[in-house]
């Protein structure tokens, strides 16, 4: 490569960088602005890459901790992301509550009752969190059950967590697991249905 191409990538390089960084800062600001008016409460230094979705419905409760990051451009996470972040109550008086230093990646959080987050949770690409069938309408489905999951827990790309569960704090969910029942604090656990697979020493 010539020194010429070199000074034209490495411009470009930067310039891309600096252009990114200052689309985030924007985005942003915008969001904080747009969800305060939405009586969604958004922590300091939260990041967002790409626009998410954000629903509060009537008196329902949204609350996002501190540094939490949002990845909703679909290149934004070099796993692949299939769609924006969704976070939505879905009835009245729902709750979702997120604490600090939470990341997300495509993830849809959807609470018909209460959703609760520790903090430091991280959610691999395309997790789904749901206290709900999403079909309260149907009689086959039954009531929305809490759903908890404690600090530090980490789900893998496309995990899938259902009403009425609890994941102890530590504990590691493998990918594409589909979580039904209670998880212990310190394990990983996998599969579908997810089961403990080890404890974490």
């Amino acid at each position: 490569m010539s020194i010429v191409q070199k000074i034209y990538f490495s411009s470009y390089k930067n310039t891309r960088f600096y252009f990114t960084k200052l689309s985030n800062i924007v985005l942003t600001s915008f969001l904080k602005i747009h969800y305060r008016l939405y009586g969604i409460q958004l922590g300091k230094n939260c990041k967002f890459f790409g626009l998410p979705k954000i629903v509060k419905k009537g008196n329902g409760r949204i609350k996002i901790g501190n540094n939490c990051t949002f990845r909703s451009n679909s290149t934004s996470n070099l796993i692949g992301i299939n769609h924006k972040c969704i976070i939505s109550t879905l009835k009245v008086g729902a709750q979702i509550i997120i604490g600090d230093g939470c990341g997300f990646s495509g993830t849809v959080i959807g609470s018909e009752k209460r959703v609760i987050l520790g903090n430091h949770v991280r959610c691999g690409a395309n997790t789904i969190i749901s206290d709900s069938d999403y079909h309260s309408d149907d009689p086959r489905s039954g009531p929305p059950k809490e759903v908890v999951i404690e600090d530090n827990v980490w789900l893998g790309v496309n995990t899938v967590v259902l009403k009425g569960v609890t994941i102890g704090k530590n504990s590691l969910i493998g990918a594409n697991s589909v979580v039904t029942k209670n998880i212990p604090e310190n394990v990983i656990a996998a599969g579908n249905p997810c089961k403990v697979i080890r404890i974490i020493k």
